[in-house]
């Protein structure tokens, strides 16, 4: 083993310092600076900053590049509750990045100690830190109370040229692709690869090939199958969590913003955001006479959102209405939001902040129910606000035969943030990774329909009342990220924990075998 492989490149403040710098340029990867390619700069800043590292130096830099990243990234998470929840949330998932970040550090000791072949260094080496960064993006995805998949490397890259790899690979897969490249790159300077031809050749074309790999490669094409003519409704008006308003308010701003477009021929659906309804139209008959009034002025269906109860329990549900019929389907929300929708142990956290949790009176129950429904004419999938951005929803709509996927929103409570911007990308990417449509539409913006190559096709201002009649394309046929599904981040995660452990396990053998050579030579001497 060279004897620097193992050694760190900087001091520990400088690494600090270093991985801080690489948390904000890599803030800046994502919406609403949407600089794609620092992202990269980003990672590498922080790969940098952990090689050569021990457990404990390396969970602190870790922390830090975590912290100087989730701060700004979520800073819209204050701008209500204010700063206890935003910063909760930025430490707590600094501290799984500071976990990652040990395992990261460990294949930065292990894998030179294990063999000082090239190949290891330029592409074994690269591919466990790549898989090890995926590890950490699942427990931040996972943990706890579902998780806040938020911010992963895949999300920095809906407009760049590396997006249309996730039909392919999925949003795990295109994060480990992006940590190979740059972790392979490290690794060629560090051997010094533009000195030595063997080792220029082979970094290169690691390097060169992953960056073809995720560039080139175009997106899997599905089967086009018609046009469905959607109107969706953004309605503004006082939908935000604390706005003033009194009931129905919300419903009247969405129908204001809907009157223009009832005379529009050949409407297929009628769509209303997150929260468009804020009366149950199943427990209130003036309501559902609205609908049924909106669902025959346009001969089509109603697909609205609201707040229903089973006994004591309490959904954020969309239901498909049809004139004369009501409710013919419904859909409730898989994953409410901890601490905006639900208070999981209530008791512990009463007794912590009881003004902030008191302001959550009424929890939301998760569904259960399919992620789609048939429109007659058409299947569309499913996703409200925050379950957009959990993989296994989005798939489950694909496989479930969803030919475009009308995603509700409600971002009132985000005005003038990235939130809005950040949700929006992700949408995008679930466009390109499924190969279908996707009609975004929220109570405030941002509010676009995007084609399946992730071509915004038609949009609304933010912040303004205003409706959209849209020809929408139809797909179907399923990508290889749909049809892997969970595959892919599963042998992902759990092959790089086991290489890991290998590596670790054939490191302290190689370790055992040296000393006991030396031992061995020692009497001689």
């Amino acid at each position: 083993m060279p004897e620097n492989a193992s050694r760190p490149l900087l001091p520990l403040w400088g690494a600090v310092l270093i991985a801080v710098g690489g948390g904000l340029v890599y803030d800046l990867g994502f919406p609403s600076a949407g600089i794609w390619p620092l992202a990269f700069a980003g990672i590498a800043l922080a790969l940098v900053a952990l090689i050569g590292r021990r457990s404990w130096s390396a969970a602190l830099v870790g922390f830090a590049f975590g912290l100087a990243f989730y701060l700004p990234h979520v800073s819209w998470t204050s701008l209500y509750l204010g700063p206890v929840p935003w910063l909760a949330l930025s430490f707590l998932e600094s501290a799984i990045v500071a976990g990652g970040a040990v395992l990261i550090a460990l294949a930065y000791r292990w894998m030179p100690q294990l063999s000082d072949a090239r190949w290891v260094r330029l592409l074994a080496l690269p591919a466990l830190v790549a898989g090890l960064w995926c590890v950490r993006e699942a427990a931040t995805g996972s943990l706890p109370y579902g998780g806040f998949p938020w911010g992963r490397a895949a999300l920095s890259q809906s407009q760049s040229p590396f997006a249309e790899s996730v039909s392919w690979i999925g949003s795990t897969g295109l994060g480990f692709l992006m940590v190979a490249i740059v972790a392979a790159a490290i690794e060629w300077v560090r051997l010094q690869g533009w000195r030595d031809l063997r080792a220029t050749v082979m970094s290169s074309v690691a390097v060169v090939g992953l960056l073809l790999l995720g560039m080139l490669v175009p997106a899997w094409a599905t089967t086009s199958n018609g046009q469905l003519r959607v109107a969706s409704v953004q309605g503004d008006g006082p939908a935000g969590y604390f706005d003033e308003r009194s009931p129905g308010d919300v419903l009247a701003a969405q129908l204001d913003a809907t009157r223009p477009i009832l005379d529009e021929p050949g409407v297929d659906v009628l769509l209303w955001p997150e929260g468009g309804s804020d009366i149950d139209p199943t427990r209130s008959e003036s309501t559902a006479r609205l609908f049924d009034s909106l669902s025959e002025q346009l001969d089509a269906p109603v697909v609205l959102n609201t707040v229903t109860t089973n006994g004591a329990e309490f959904f954020n549900t969309s239901l498909l209405w049809r004139a004369g019929e009501g409710a013919v389907a419904s859909h409730s929300k898989r994953h409410p939001v901890p601490f905006g929708e639900y208070i999981p142990d209530r008791w512990f956290y009463d007794a912590i902040v009881p003004d902030l949790t008191g302001l959550i009176q009424r929890g939301y129950t998760p569904g259960t129910d399919a992620p789609v429904f048939d429109l007659g004419t058409a299947v569309t999938g499913l996703a409200i606000c925050f379950d957009v951005i959990y993989d296994d929803l989005i798939w489950e709509g694909a496989r479930g035969g969803a030919e475009l996927y009308m995603f509700q929103t409600n971002n009132a409570d985000f005005r003038g943030t990235d939130e809005n911007e950040q949700q929006l990308a992700i949408a995008r990417l679930r466009a390109i990774e499924t190969g279908r449509s996707v009609v975004n539409i929220s109570t405030v913006g941002t509010s676009q329909v995007i084609d399946p190559a992730g071509r915004t096709i038609d949009s609304l201002p933010a912040y303004e009342p205003g409706a959209m009649v849209t020809d929408v394309e139809l797909r179907t046929g399923l990508t290889p990220s749909v049809v892997l599904g969970g595959w892919t981040p599963g042998v992902i995660v759990v092959g790089s924990l086991i290489a890991l452990a290998a590596a670790g396990l054939g490191a302290r053998r190689r370790r055992r075998a040296s000393a006991g050579t030396v031992a061995e030579l020692e009497p001689a001497r």
